[in-house]
């Protein structure tokens, strides 16, 4: 995959909605902030075809969030979505936001900032951003003979605890104690790249630039997250990636 098609995937967890949630406006509002000149402009019809939306607020009361924004010549996608419980870690529903955006189209800050302003928007357990090709060499793959298969995310225990790490991860308060961060003794490498937030939260870059598989510097750093919170994903499990020494 050439660079330029290289894209960052979002997601965050949260709470199902209820009526008349307003969670869905903050969606909408956060990234009116980060990056500078982002703005949630446009819909997206059945067909796939892009509409102006000049009532946003209006239209976001009555459908679920998918919108599509274009700022400083990049298209951004944001999508929500209500999960079903069947589905759900701990048999409970979940709200989830996506969004997608060109690699090099919001710089690292921003990104971070975007990432805590969606997720404490909406109350989210957890979320993260993440280079598109790490988002499918992060899922747990087949075990060797003998070994049984790793928990899917709808069998985890608790919706709290996040599926895997990505390159910028949020963790709630309550997921960071389900995870036992911060361990001074342990996280201070993790501690020089993190910070709180407004609500407890933790905000953790895994490392300074977005993930690569291609560095095996990155690679080790995955596979170190990994040992360190063996309840990720909601038990313990082994992970390989591609590139991976």
């Amino acid at each position: 995959m050439t660079a330029s098609r290289k894209s960052i995937i979002f997601g965050v967890y949260a709470p199902e909605l209820e009526s008349n949630d307003e969670r869905i406006l903050s969606v909408a509002s956060g990234p009116g902030h980060a990056p500078a000149g982002l703005r949630l402009a446009w819909s997206v019809s059945h067909e796939g075809r892009f509409i102006p939306s000049p009532q946003r607020e209006a239209w976001l009361r009555e459908e679920a969030v998918h919108a599509r924004d274009a700022g400083a010549g990049h298209l951004v996608t944001l999508i929500g979505w209500e999960r079903p419980a069947a589905l759900s870690p701990g048999g409970r529903a979940q709200f989830e936001v996506h969004a997608k955006w060109p690699l090099g189209a919001v710089d690292s800050a921003a990104a971070e900032e975007l990432l805590e302003r969606v997720a404490e928007g909406v109350r989210a357990y957890w979320g993260h951003a993440t280079p598109n090709d790490m988002v499918a060499g992060m899922e747990p793959r087949v075990p060797p003979p003998g070994r049984s298969m790793p928990e899917r995310s709808e069998d985890t225990r608790s919706p709290g605890i996040p599926w895997h790490l990505g390159w910028l991860n949020y963790w709630s308060a309550a997921a960071a104690r389900s995870l036992g961060f911060p361990d001074p003794s342990r996280d201070a490498d993790l501690l020089s790249r993190a910070r709180r937030t407004a609500t407890g939260g933790w905000l953790v870059r895994l490392t300074e630039m977005p993930l690569d598989l291609g560095n095996p510097t990155h690679i080790d750093a995955l596979l170190r997250g990994y040992k360190r919170f063996p309840r990720m994903g909601g038990a313990p499990i082994d992970r390989t990636f591609n590139g991976a020494s």
